[in-house]
């Protein structure tokens, strides 16, 4: 068997369908009608979803009319995704470190950890951006999830790196039928500078900063007391 491109996957491979049953992954309809709202998002728009998990972003954007790609490296929850797909929404396996679009979306989105934040060798993360970037036509949007890492310091578990900003935790997940596993997770925190000098490094114009949590997205300056912050931003024509 081939070694997995991603530290991610054979835990992908393990929790299927069971990854929605996470609590974070309840406040999709809301998280979405914020999105369509922040993003200006209509019936017809064509949206990348990068890092897109078993499908539920792409899933409830595809139910308003908006057309949507999404990949994913765990072809497992690309394979959920596509098994539960309505029309409009379309998933392939690649790797969000390597895009291939030039110039194809109206917004690309990366939210909740599902790629952006979960890649750790140097320059990783500015590639994700960097590819969505690429992805976008001119006056495209572009949202992002991150971890706080003043958040993480307070209040998180596991061990964060104060050197490179990863936090490492080891944790148990459980499959559809509870089989348990023991795991080690690496997430990339960052601070609002840091965003922004990503952004600004993707060729990208940064529109807002918000603290926010899964399921209660909404416009709230950037703080030490949410677990993510949610990034804006442009690309100019």
């Amino acid at each position: 068997m081939s070694e997995p491109e991603h530290w991610f996957e054979p835990i992908a491979d393990h929790l299927g369908r069971a990854y929605l049953r996470y609590s974070f992954t309840k406040g999709t309809s809301q998280e979405v009608d914020f999105l369509v709202d922040a993003l200006e998002l209509a019936p017809g728009h064509r949206v990348l979803d990068v890092g897109c998990g078993p499908g539920r972003h792409a899933h409830e954007l595809a139910r308003r009319g908006i057309a949507v790609h999404g990949i994913d490296i765990s072809q497992r929850f690309v394979d959920l995704a596509r098994d539960a797909a309505p029309p409009g929404a379309t998933f392939e396996r690649l790797d969000a470190r390597r895009l291939p679009f030039t110039a194809e979306f109206d917004a690309a989105v990366s939210l909740c950890q599902g790629a952006f934040g979960l890649v750790l060798g140097p320059g990783d993360d500015a590639a994700v951006l960097d590819g969505m970037g690429r992805a976008l036509r001119p006056g495209g949007r572009l949202a992002v999830t991150a971890f706080n890492a003043y958040f993480q310091v307070r209040y998180g578990e596991g061990r964060l790196d104060a050197a490179t900003g990863v936090n490492h935790e080891q944790t148990e997940v459980r499959d559809e039928a509870g089989t348990p596993k023991s795991v080690d997770l690496w997430t990339h925190c960052f601070t609002p500078t840091e965003l922004t000098h990503l952004v600004q490094g993707a060729g990208l114009r940064l529109d807002a900063i918000w603290s926010v949590e899964p399921g209660a997205y909404r416009r709230d300056p950037p703080t030490t007391e949410s677990p993510e912050y949610l990034v804006v931003a442009t690309k100019d024509p």
